[in-house]
């Protein structure tokens, strides 16, 4: 190896090394914070709720932030007895608590909590996914002015679809709730704050909680946790977990303000919602909120068989904000919503956004390159369906069909950079001969590229045009929730990385998809000629590029691993097979160095 790789590879090797030392040390602060955090029994200390479904501690208390009338979100303060009502049809149960008046948790019955490891002794559990688990408030608790929430404890009564909630509050409001349950993971929800009265009654501002956006379990690292909402014309908003990061000092201890509280809007949140990776709740208001707001809140440690949890256990509250308004004696204040509590699955998302005309669909981030993300998913789920076969060989075909489709246009620019080599000599001539007159031979270089054909960018067109491809394909793969759990090979879920042990020692995982797509890589650059006129050592540093995309992209998921290591093996194919093509080019004019142009044929 010579000088340059040398350094390319230490410089590589330096930046792995100082990604272990950070992984390692967020891996060291959060078990410290666990142990500060222990899960309360769910069997002592008074305040705890014992009797429900989903345990959580009053404890465990809303991160402290600044409003205007000094309110602990997601505190429900009430000591009377807890009652539960649940709700089961064929996509989840949906339970309701008695203290907030609302849903507590939804669990996904088509979708486990968590997926096999191959390198950890344990299996996948037994549960399945859960929305606003062990949240301190549940769905469409309504917060803010201690008179407006009282004692926050509601009657609750079944219905033929639903569950209703009503408590009349202190300053005579009667407040009810009802809840219909309906197909494709819809429940639609309508508020009241009566007023039986014949004077009117001044209501405070109110934060209407939608939802807490939480880990799925202790594999989940908690980086696609968020809150996010939309105005119905531009892209939706995300407010991610770093915002809230508890760190005053970021990666590499470049400083940091962190935050305690995030808002949003003005009278126009078409919808609002939190989300994980794979899994989402969206408030979806008949007429737009006033604001939407996101805060930081603490949660019961994520533990399995007793160890040390791996993710941060926070999650992100986010309400709908109300502005305060006067109800006139006996008259009322109604509101609707519509949630759709389930997962993150395209197809579905879209058929919503459909019927209520709001681009739900959106809450996948796709991005930019959007369309290329959606015609990706849908192209893999339609193979799927058709083929029945495994989404790993799936995304093996799709990868096979992507590269025929653009066979046409790299055969055009092997030519082309076959022909740009082939007049390097021609070129080398021309720049020596007007190396004083820069223009001249830009003239001349132009001159010589439009008598053979030649375009100096053809040989990066098919890399720009597949830029949006890949893009595409990196958003979709790490939003399909189809991946979660799918197989392929020695791999568990092409969601994740292909870990198969940990490295004793130093304790880091070794995923080797993502080393055979960094061979690959390694082995395609070598092949792959450099561009006419590149400079030696900028050559060389190119050639050992791909152990960057190694060390950024090592714990990425399987699925992008797979389908980067087979386009690489295809590209190196196509290399051999374009090697020995024969491109003619017009012969060169020659100039005897020493004859001055001007003087030239006379």
């Amino acid at each position: 190896m010579d000088r340059t790789g040398i350094i390319v590879v230490t410089l590589c090797a330096l930046l792995f090394g100082v990604w272990i030392f950070e992984q390692n040390k967020f891996a060291q602060q959060q078990a410290q914070y666990a142990r500060r955090h222990p899960v309360a029994s769910p069997t002592t200390a008074a305040g705890v709720l014992t009797n429900g479904p989903e345990v959580f501690s009053q404890l465990n208390k809303a991160s402290a932030r600044a409003s205007a009338n000094d309110v602990e979100s997601g505190l429900i303060p009430t000591n009377a007895p807890e009652h539960f009502i649940s709700y089961t049809n064929a996509d989840a149960t949906y339970s309701f608590t008695s203290r907030g008046g609302g849903l507590q948790s939804v669990r996904l019955s088509k979708y486990p909590d968590s997926t096999s490891l191959r390198w950890k002794k344990e299996v996948a559990t037994n549960g399945v996914a859960t929305l606003n688990a062990h949240a301190p408030a549940p769905v469409l608790a309504i917060l803010g002015d201690p008179e407006l929430v009282g004692d926050g404890n509601f009657a609750l009564q079944q219905t033929a679809d639903g569950v209703r909630a009503e408590k009349v509050l202190p300053d005579g409001l009667r407040l009810v709730k009802e809840f219909h349950i309906g197909s494709n993971y819809l429940v639609s929800a309508e508020v009241r704050l009566e007023n039986p009265s014949d004077k009117p009654v001044a209501l405070p501002a109110q934060e209407w909680v939608i939802g807490t956006a939480t880990p799925m379990g202790p594999d989940d690292n908690g980086m696609y946790l968020g809150a996010m909402w939309y105005n119905g014309t531009n892209t939706p908003q995300d407010c991610a977990v770093s915002y809230f990061s508890r760190n005053t000092t970021a990666f590499f201890f470049f400083p940091r303000v962190p935050k305690t509280v995030y808002e949003a809007g003005a009278g126009n949140v078409v919808w609002a919602a939190v989300h994980n990776q794979f899994f989402t709740l969206i408030a979806m208001p008949k007429q737009p909120a006033q604001q939407v707001m996101a805060l930081p809140v603490d949660l019961p440690s994520l533990t399995l068989d007793n160890q040390i949890p791996t993710v941060p256990p926070v999650g992100i509250q986010t309400a709908l904000i109300y502005p305060a308004q006067t109800v006139a004696a006996n008259s009322r204040v109604e509101r609707q919503i519509t949630f759709y509590a389930g997962p993150k699955e395209y197809r579905a998302l879209a058929l919503i956004g459909e019927k209520f005309n709001n681009n739900a669909d959106l809450v996948m981030q796709f991005g930019f390159f959007g369309f290329f993300a959606k015609g990706l998913l849908l192209t893999m789920n339609w193979l799927h369906d058709v083929t029945n076969l495994g989404y790993g060989v799936v995304i093996v075909l799709i990868t096979v069909i992507i590269k025929v489709l653009f066979w046409p246009l790299t055969a055009a620019s092997t030519r082309s950079m076959k022909r740009m080599q082939a007049l390097a000599p021609e070129l080398k001539a021309l720049k020596e001969k007007y190396k004083d007159d820069l223009q001249k031979f830009t003239q001349k270089q132009w001159e010589v590229y439009k008598k053979n054909k030649v375009s100096p960018m053809s040989g990066c067109l098919p890399m720009l045009i597949q830029t949006p491809v890949f893009i595409g394909f990196f958003t979709m793969i790490r939003s399909a929730i189809e991946l979660r759990g799918a197989h392929f090979l020695w791999v568990t879920d092409l969601s994740k990385p292909d870990t198969l042990f940990m490295i004793p020692g130093i304790d880091f995982p070794f995923n080797l998809l993502p080393l055979l797509m960094g061979a690959s890589m390694l082995w395609q650059s070598h092949l792959t000629p450099p561009a006419p006129g590149m400079d030696p050592a900028q050559a060389k540093m190119m050639r050992y590029m791909p152990l960057l995309f190694l060390v950024f992209l090592y714990n990425y998921s399987a699925g992008l691993a797979l389908y980067w290591t087979v386009n690489n093996l295809l590209t190196i194919v196509q290399t051999k097979l374009t090697k020995n093509i024969v491109v003619t080019v017009a012969p060169a004019v020659t100039v005897s160095p020493l004859t001055p142009l001007s003087k030239k044929k006379k």
